[in-house]
């Protein structure tokens, strides 16, 4: 197993071209603390306004629901750890695995992702919505940090390294795997421009190191933490899984071709692990340390195979675009289980149903409002934008802009507000 490089060393592996900005910088202040590149890049996002506004963003269970669950800026800090952890015991650079993972959500809009189907279908005539596309647009665009030469803004002007692993899906819309049916993807057309330049050099859609211990982090992190706070609420108990019934969402959600048999034996091995509840959670103080006992052993487990398997699989450099994680099928498997489970206990439910359909009537009256309105409706620089857009699908880009940056609490008051209802 690699050694773990001190910062010296690790921040070698790292030319040039991965510490460049868009716009070149001056050095700070000779009695400013001396910081790293990536470690200013990550100091900009945790003081972005859009890191602040996922306090009040649905994760899965509404943020006003629970005192416990987890809304997005939770989420996202526990991705960051589990990323920070697992890319130093890889050898890449904590700071940029971190950054990418506290990044990761920032462009998602109200009501997680089910504000964002509504978004997709709305914004279809002006390039679509994709909320990893977004995130690029508020680190390159919409976040006011730095501005170029011309005056426009650049962003967070985050470095090329740090906004390549924020670059989950790196290709265009109906560009990625799936083709023109694929609904992920990680770049608006009017965003191409920045999207070459943190891309330079690296030919096809291969994601950088970097960004996929980011993307891992982010599947481990809500597959165990979100039936943690299944749990909780009392709509999940681990020992009396109706697994028929979880197993058909599992293949309806994540692993068509799955069977019975091979689930039932991915969950035996789940439930074999020591810390597994062998009675129900009745929210004791005990019952609650079990709990988290139970969530720390499972990361740990899916992060140590994952770390094992990328180290047999060769000596390569695990920096940038010099290697690639190795995800064990049985890993993969075994956390697509916990997510059948949170699917089919949280987010199938009758009364979950219902809120999110009154949610997507929300989204949809909420962008018909904006767009009547025009700059009236809009904040100061979502105004400005509207005022440079050259057509109407440029101003329709303008106000899904907006309204993906509210939280779910302010898109509800601005749906009251302009429809004159208080």
């Amino acid at each position: 197993m690699p050694r773990l490089l001190d910062s010296d060393d690790l921040l070698e592996r790292y030319d040039a071209s991965a510490r460049e900005r868009v716009v070149a910088e001056p050095p700070k202040r000779v009695d400013a603390p001396e910081r790293t590149p990536f470690e200013r890049d990550r100091a900009r996002v945790v003081h972005a306004a859009a890191s602040r506004r996922l306090a009040a963003k649905t994760q899965v269970v509404g943020p006003e629901t629970d005192d416990f669950v987890r809304n997005r800026l939770t989420h996202s800090l526990e991705v960051a750890q589990v990323a920070r952890d697992l890319s130093r015991a890889l050898g890449c650079h904590p700071d940029i695995a971190e950054t990418a993972a506290l990044a990761h959500d920032l462009g998602h809009p109200p009501f997680g992702h089910n504000g964002e189907r509504v978004l997709a279908d709305l914004a279809a005539e002006c390039g679509g919505f994709e909320g990893n596309a977004q995130t690029l647009r508020l680190l390159t665009r919409l976040e006011a940090k730095s501005a170029d030469a011309e005056g426009r803004s650049v962003g967070l002007n985050l470095t090329r390294a740090t906004l390549d692993a924020c670059t989950k899906y790196p290709w265009a819309r109906g560009a990625g795997p799936g083709g023109a049916a694929d609904p992920k993807f990680g770049v608006y057309a009017d965003d191409a421009p920045v999207f070459a330049w943190l891309r330079a050099g690296v030919d096809g859609p291969r994601r950088c190191v970097e960004a996929q211990v980011m993307d891992l982090a982010d599947d481990v992190a809500y597959s165990v933490h979100d039936v943690e706070d299944g749990i909780v609420v009392g709509r999940i108990e681990l020992t009396a899984l109706d697994t028929a019934a979880v197993w058909q969402t599992v293949r309806e959600w994540y692993l068509p071709e799955a069977d019975d048999d091979e689930l039932d034996d991915v969950l035996a091995g789940l439930v074999a692990q020591a810390s597994w509840p062998s009675a129900p959670y009745d929210a004791s103080r005990r019952s609650l340390a079990a709990l988290k006992n139970l969530t720390s052993d499972l990361i740990g487990r899916f992060c140590g195979a994952v770390q094992a398997a990328t180290f047999a699989s060769g000596p390569g450099a695990l920096v940038r675009h010099g290697g690639d994680l190795v995800l064990p099928e049985r890993t993969l498997l075994e956390i697509a289980v916990l997510k059948g489970v949170a699917a089919h206990y949280v987010m199938q439910t009758e009364d979950r149903l219902a809120v999110m359909a009154r949610q997507r009537e929300v989204m949809a009256e909420l962008v018909a409002l904006v767009a009547h309105r025009g700059p009236d409706a809009l904040e100061r620089a979502f105004a400005d934008d509207w005022a440079a857009a050259p057509d109407d699908a440029a101003r329709l880009r303008v106000v899904v802009d907006q309204v993906a940056s509210l939280t779910d609490a302010s898109a509800v008051a601005w749906h009251r507000r302009l429809l004159g209802r208080g």
